[in-house]
């Protein structure tokens, strides 16, 4: 009896890491995300394997992503509050452009729940309500 859960949706892995590739293509090219990128990854193939890998768990429930993507955007340092907006709109313009209407759908209102929790734990958490700066 197998104990593995059904994928979130119907999307396949080769889907995933095609979607991930384009991504990143088009983000190393944006003027406002491929500098933050760009002064944190140095190798290409083994980030985007690892985004494969993280999105693979998320989708399919596989366990091949081993990290803290919360500890990585953190310890990054230029992650600012307006670049989650900016990431989930190139990613949903890539998922249009990639993917039929219904998975690309179906993967953007995951990458925006996931982009939520990320942005209150990256860069919100250093907020008071309004978005006054904590005092450190």
């Amino acid at each position: 009896m197998s104990t593995a859960l059904p994928p979130r949706f119907e999307i396949t892995r080769p889907e995933i890491d095609r979607v991930v590739r384009a991504f990143y293509a088009a983000a190393r090219t944006h003027p406002g995300l491929g500098p933050v990128f760009a002064a944190h990854v140095d190798d290409w193939p083994a980030h985007e394997a690892k985004v494969v890998d993280f999105w693979a768990n998320s989708i399919l429930h596989e366990r091949s992503y081993t990290g803290n993507p919360v500890a990585v955007h953190v310890r990054a340092g230029n992650v600012k509050p307006g670049m989650f907006s900016t990431w989930l709109g190139l990613f949903d313009t890539i998922l249009k452009a990639e993917l039929p209407p219904e998975k690309a759908a179906a993967w953007s209102h995951l990458a925006h729940r996931i982009g939520r929790s990320m942005r209150a734990s990256v860069v919100e958490r250093e907020t008071l309500p309004g978005g006054i700066p904590k005092l450190r």
